[in-house]
């Protein structure tokens, strides 16, 4: 039988030039009924990339033929890079005339041009991202077109007459796109719905949500069968053989805003270490492969969580009640049981289908209060637990001095929070509060991850990977040169290895959280993938999500495979190729969408900004230099978590220059020049509620 994965083994083989049709058909000694089967199988693989046909009429394998598939990120000057499937492999630049027209998250197919400049131009786009913009419909003699709001779009989208819906110039405007540009057409869209300019935060927030295109609400027959599933009556449900740990105490951590509850945990104290169960919501149990629930959720593929509510990737009588490990109730879970020595080492792991029922529903705030304030009355509260807290505390504290021993990077970095009023107005903006409670469950989380994941790639079974490559040499040189203005490190050569050792050089130093800050944004962006070359951020030879199947498509696959893993013992060939033909594209859609997301995240968080400081023109603020650039300055406040920028253009004091070796700004008459971590006083001046951005001014 001739599929994806027979054809690929024969370019594997016979592949080292590229063949015509025929000669691909005789060598594998296909009938003229097969040789039509084989025209089929090598559309689809010129469709997914896989192979290329050039212009002579030959096929061979895409990495044989100087070529690469990857995703685009567009630049908003019309550039952009094209980030390589293969791991491990640098990213290519894409000059704003080789793009065809790729837009932001498309899944393209790159030729490789000048490998030594890592340039390349983009010869198909396989996948498209979006098919929707948010723009401006604007008419003018030439026609009527919508400018997309997303400045990384570098094209107008014509609008014919009958498309137009109810726009009129200058109206905001949802539209479809039709057409893609080509060398030979313009590319054209239809409008969907005019959207009113926000009045308020609610309503720039659902003007965000249509942006991103988020769904507001779950299909009807997927919402039909969670609530089949929460009560009880759906067939499919089989029976499975369960450990009962319901008499071992165990408890969730968690935000206090939090609902959905996928992981809990226990622990023991055993005659050479400790013994740790990780719990984890069994969602795989009620949601199996191509039900309506699992390609809704595979097409969401990860949770939104934003200020004033969450966009779930399941329907929330899974997310909040049946697969929740909610307090005092009975709850299916995949536990994860593993043993540590003393000194942090796992010397084994256990993975089995479990019944647990949660002691409690803990706060990453109550016990920090009991575990670092020793607060009486918190304690006295949870009295029965002291005892399984402390130890929890120990034992984080032990994997953690070992994680960070074998090179971890140790990013211990605030993220915002919006503190909204009751009409969803942001009343404050402030560092999220990050204690030693967030790090007991981190640590548990990814020693589970880790364990998993190593189970699966020991057993050599396919399995989607959360990898994160080392970073560019380019870009750790820019880094290093920043670095060695705090450290006492001049003249040292460094590699991505000493990274661990860099950031632990400046820890609780006034740079501290500048450095870290500057270190992240220079590493590679984490994925997934089926191809594991480990996880650089963690020291991770092997690293999988397993912990989060209730936010994250990827988690729910491996919990999956992982359970047939134990059901069966040993897959055969033919689940193998299964899994290996459908698992790329998992990983490829599941990192386009926890990017998109991340975006839509984002943007919230400078909507929020932006309104919550417009009322605050004129004002003066003291901040810390967070980037620079020969734009100007990225500078944070120290009273609020804004960030803004300071364009060199009202730097009137004097005429600033941006030098690029010691990434400073300096002033051509005066002394005075600004640098990375430094302090300033600044007024500001505008905020744009457009681009979401505030704009300051230095103070006289």
């Amino acid at each position: 039988m001739l599929t994806k994965e027979s054809v690929s083994a024969f370019f594997r083989q016979k592949g080292s030039r590229p063949l015509p049709f025929k000669e691909i058909s005789r060598l594998m000694e296909l009938s003229r009924p097969e040789g039509r089967a084989l025209k089929r199988v090598l559309r689809e693989m010129l469709r997914d990339g896989d192979i290329l046909l050039n212009r002579k009429g030959l096929y061979g394998p895409a990495e044989k033929m100087n070529v690469i598939t990857g995703h685009f990120e567009a630049h908003r000057n019309g550039y952009g890079f094209v980030v390589s499937e293969r791991p491990g492999e640098r990213d290519f630049f894409i000059p704003p005339r080789s793009t065809l027209g790729a837009m932001k998250g498309d899944r393209v197919m790159a030729a490789i041009e000048n490998s030594k400049k890592r340039e390349a131009k983009i010869i198909r786009i396989l996948e498209r991202a979006y098919a929707r913009v948010l723009g401006t419909f604007e008419i003018s003699r030439a026609g009527a077109y919508v400018r997309p709001k997303d400045k990384s779009i570098p094209f107008d989208l014509y609008v014919a007459p009958d498309a137009r819906g109810t726009a009129r110039n200058n109206d905001m405007v949802i539209a479809e796109i039709l057409t893609y540009p080509t060398d030979k057409r313009p590319p054209s869209a239809k409008v969907l719905k005019v959207v009113e300019k926000p009045q308020d935060p609610r309503a720039e927030v659902e003007l965000i949500i249509d942006e991103f295109g988020l769904p507001r609400r779950f299909p009807r027959a997927a919402a039909e069968e969670a609530k089949a599933l929460l009560a009880g009556n759906v067939p499919s449900l089989k029976r499975e053989k369960r450990t009962d740990l319901r008499n071992i105490h165990t408890v969730t951590i968690d935000g206090e805003r939090a609902r959905d509850f996928d992981d809990a945990v226990s622990v023991k104290l055993t005659e050479h270490g400790y013994r740790l169960w990780v719990h984890i919501a069994d969602v795989g149990f009620y949601v199996p492969w191509n039900s309506i629930l699992d390609l809704e959720a595979r097409k969401r593929g990860t949770s939104v969580y934003l200020p004033d509510r969450v966009i779930p990737m399941l329907p929330g009588e899974l997310s909040e009640d049946l697969c929740s490990l909610r307090p005092r109730v009975d709850r299916n879970a995949f536990t994860v049981e593993m043993e540590f020595d003393r000194f942090g080492h796992r010397t084994h792991a256990r993975f089995y289908p479990s019944v647990i029922n949660s002691n409690e529903r803990m706060t990453y705030t109550s016990v920090s209060r009991i575990i670092v304030d020793q607060d009486p009355a918190e304690r006295s509260k949870y009295d029965p637990l002291l005892s399984d807290f402390e130890l929890m505390a120990e034992l984080c504290s032990v994997i953690r001095t070992r994680r960070f021993e074998r090179g971890s990077l140790d990013f211990d970095l605030p993220e915002p929070e919006v503190l909204l009023d009751l009409q969803g107005n942001p009343e404050a903006i402030i560092r999220a509060e990050r204690n030693f409670a967030h790090m007991i469950i981190e640590e548990f989380m990814i020693a589970a991850n880790e364990a998993v994941a190593e189970h699966i790639e020991g057993l050599g079974l396919p399995c989607v990977y959360r990898i994160h490559e080392e970073p560019d040499p380019m870009k750790l040189e820019d880094v290093l040169t920043i670095v060695r203005q705090f450290t006492k490190t001049r003249g040292k050569t460094f590699t991505a290895k000493d990274f661990s050792g860099i950031l632990k050089s400046i820890k609780d130093s006034p740079q501290e959280e500048i450095i870290n800050y500057i270190v992240l944004r220079s590493l590679k962006q984490a994925r997934y993938s089926v191809s594991n070359v480990g996880h650089f951020g963690l020291a991770s030879k092997s690293y999988t999500h397993f912990t989060s199947p209730i936010r994250r498509y990827p988690d729910l696959v491996v919990h999956r495979i992982l359970r047939e893993v134990l059901t069966k013992k040993i897959l055969s060939d033919q689940r193998r190729k299964e899994l290996e033909a459908m698992l790329p594209d998992i990983a490829f859609t599941s990192s386009r969408t926890e990017r998109a997301a991340d975006d839509a995240e984002f943007q919230v968080i400078k909507a929020m900004r932006a309104w919550f400081m417009k009322d605050k023109v004129g004002d003066t603020f003291s901040g810390k230099v967070t980037g620079i650039s020969s734009y100007g300055l990225k500078i944070r406040l120290n009273d609020f978590y804004v960030e803004g920028f300071l364009h060199v253009s009202s730097m009137n004091d004097d005429f600033y220059q941006y030098n690029e070796r010691t990434m400073r700004l300096h002033g051509r008459h005066t002394s005075r020049s600004y640098r990375i971590g430094q302090d300033v006083t600044v007024r500001i001046d505008r905020v744009d509620m457009e681009e979401r951005e505030i704009i300051f001014g230095l103070q006289d």
